[in-house]
């Protein structure tokens, strides 16, 4: 059984892997970065290191995330490959209050290619309908992933 943090995109739900989650923490103020694309929601201070947040909502749909009780800042490990160090990625996630704990065989393949962004994984029939698993990893483009993970020299990580 593996445990999964909920989340909504307007109507819909989704899933990140609890394995992935390194803490979930309320809205904060959030420096911004000039020049970043508009989902790009800033940067947070998190026990004495920058970390940068996404705000999902405005990614997966132009429209930046509520400010709600139920919204939350939620500290994912993410790299994009066994070969990158795992690195702080905040993101801010709607209605990210609940969990579910199941088999991971029991998301199946979602059978959309080429339109779908690449970290929409697979999905899951339950009683909230279609649960959709989130790559973390796939997450950001790599022009987004080198401005926000550029190391101490200024070179991209």
């Amino acid at each position: 059984m593996k445990l999964f943090l909920l989340f909504r995109l307007g109507a819909d739900h989704y899933a990140l892997d609890a394995a992935e989650v390194a803490e979930v923490l309320p809205l904060s103020r959030l420096k911004q970065i000039p020049g970043a694309p508009a989902w790009v929601a800033g940067l947070m201070q998190r026990r004495g290191q920058p970390v940068p947040v996404i705000d999902l909502p405005a990614l997966a749909t132009g429209v930046p995330a509520a400010l709600r009780p139920s919204t939350r800042t939620v500290l994912v490990h993410y790299r994009r490959d066994e070969s990158e160090p795992v690195r702080l990625l905040g993101l801010r996630l709607e209605a990210a209050t609940q969990t579910l704990r199941c088999p991971a065989e029991s998301f199946v393949d979602a059978g959309i290619a080429g339109a779908s962004p690449r970290y929409l994984g697979p999905v899951r029939h339950d009683a909230r309908g279609l649960v959709q698993w989130l790559r973390v990893g796939a997450l950001l483009p790599d022009d987004v992933h080198d401005m926000l993970f550029a190391d101490a020299t200024g070179e991209a990580a």
